[in-house]
Parts: structure tokens; C-alpha cells; sequence
């Protein structure tokens, strides 16, 4: 049986916001239990790999509640964080309010559609996306509207979970997602369905091999994969052509 917030249709995108919609409350504080609080050192990694210069512009995708919007933010940005949950943003505006005055200004958190991103072309020397490519409906879309709005040069970020190429590895990983993390879902949300969606999201996506497949194939330069804990977690690197 599947997941019931996991649909390959055009209900994809309502089934992942409920999802959101329902775990925003406590999405912080179980993400830090199943990660072991390694989530924070990896998004942390994906910033400074960013390479961000003072007052240069980053959009984080499905921002979530912020984590990286304020990680670029701490590195000089000028940050727009998106996400199509207003429950997520709500959690976000919350934390972005406890900020001293100057990073407030230079973080901001907008309602949109990671697939038809309302910026123009060439718009921000960094766009990164953490935990939300997998989500979208069209993983591919989502990719190209973070090179398309990416300026010549502009350096384009995912940090996903992983699929390693050990296979005892993998299923080690995999019986993990599949047993422990839907019952901290169940113990601290009252919602195992909704963290056992991972598992069935990430069987459906081709990982951080297929996004690196697909940033060559839009013309990106320097790609690369950064695997993380023998690949359960990957960043993937690539920068936008400058022709």
C-alpha cells in the first residue's frame, strides 16, 4: 500500500502540502531527532559552499522554516526564502522576527511556486533548495526554474537525501526510514504517514546521480556531488553557464 501523502499526479503538490501543513509545528524539533541534529551541519555546509559575498542575492527554495535563508543570510546575503506552505512560512516569520534588526532586513519570506518561480531571469548569484526538490511535482522543473533565475556564473545548490551506491549500506539506510523515523512521526505528531512519506518520495527520485545528470544536461558548469555520511545525504554543486 502507499503513502497517502505521496501521489505521481497532478494531487501531488495538495497531498505535500498537507503534509507540511500538519508537521510545521514540530518540524524542526524531529528533524533534529532523526538526523541526530546533523540536518544543522549540513545545511551549514551547503551555505558556505554557496561561496556568498556581501551583498550578493540568494533565493532559497521551499525554504521551510528558514534554516538556510538564514544561514546565506549570516554570510552577507540578501535573502528571499519561498515556499507554497503558509504553515512553514508562518514558523519562519516567527523565527525571522527574533533576529536583530539587521539580518531582518536582509531576509525576507514570500508564497510561491518552486516550479514557476516569479522572478525574472538571471536574478541571484545563489540558488539553493534543502529537503524540497524531491517534493515538487516535477523535480526537473524546479531544477531548471533554479537555472534559469540563477545569474550567468550564480552557483545552483541541492541539498536531498541521498540513495548510497553500497548496497548494504542503502539497506541499512532504507529499514531506517522505514521503522524509526514514522515512529518518531507517531510518538511526536501523532502522524506516522507523514514520515514515512520520505521513504516513499525518495524511491521515486532518482537522487543526487539523476540531479547531477540533469545539471549538465541545462549546460551547468562545475558539477559536482558532495555525499554525506556514505551518501545517505548529497549536495549537488553546479554552477550556471556563463555563454
Amino acid at each position: 500500500m502507499g503513502n497517502r501523502f505521496y501521489s505521481p499526479d497532478e494531487q501531488r503538490a495538495a497531498r505535500v502540502n498537507d503534509l507540511f501543513a500538519r508537521i510545521a509545528p514540530r518540524y524542526d524539533f524531529i528533524n533534529d531527532l532523526q538526523s541526530f541534529r546533523l540536518h544543522r551541519v549540513w545545511k551549514r555546509r551547503l551555505a558556505r559552499m554557496a561561496e556568498i559575498r556581501a551583498g550578493e542575492k540568494a533565493l532559497d527554495l521551499c525554504c521551510g522554516t528558514g534554516d538556510l535563508a538564514f544561514a546565506l543570510a549570516d554570510r552577507g546575503a540578501e535573502v528571499v526564502g519561498l515556499d507554497f506552505t503558509q504553515a512553514m512560512l508562518d514558523v519562519a516569520e516567527t523565527r525571522r522576527r527574533n533576529l536583530n534588526s539587521e539580518k531582518q532586513q536582509r531576509v525576507r519570506f514570500i508564497r510561491g511556486d518552486a516550479q514557476q518561480i516569479e522572478f525574472p531571469d538571471n536574478a541571484f548569484d545563489a540558488v539553493t533548495v534543502g529537503y524540497g526538490l524531491r517534493n515538487l511535482s516535477s523535480w526537473e522543473a524546479g531544477l531548471r526554474e533554479m537555472n534559469r533565475v540563477a545569474k550567468p556564473g550564480g552557483r545552483v545548490l541541492v541539498l536531498e537525501f541521498g540513495k548510497p551506491d553500497n548496497r548494504i549500506w542503502r539497506a541499512i539506510y532504507f529499514s531506517y526510514l522505514k521503522l524509526f523515523v514514522p515512529l518518531l512521526g507517531w510518538i511526536f505528531c501523532r502522524n506516522a504517514a507523514a514520515y514515512a512519506y520520505i521513504l516513499e518520495s525518495l524511491k521515486h527520485y532518482p537522487a543526487q546521480r539523476g540531479v547531477a545528470d540533469k545539471m549538465r544536461e541545462l549546460g551547468m558548469q562545475n558539477v559536482r556531488i558532495v555525499n554525506l555520511l556514505g551518501g545517505v545525504m548529497s549536495i549537488n554543486y553546479g554552477e550556471k553557464s556563463a555563454a
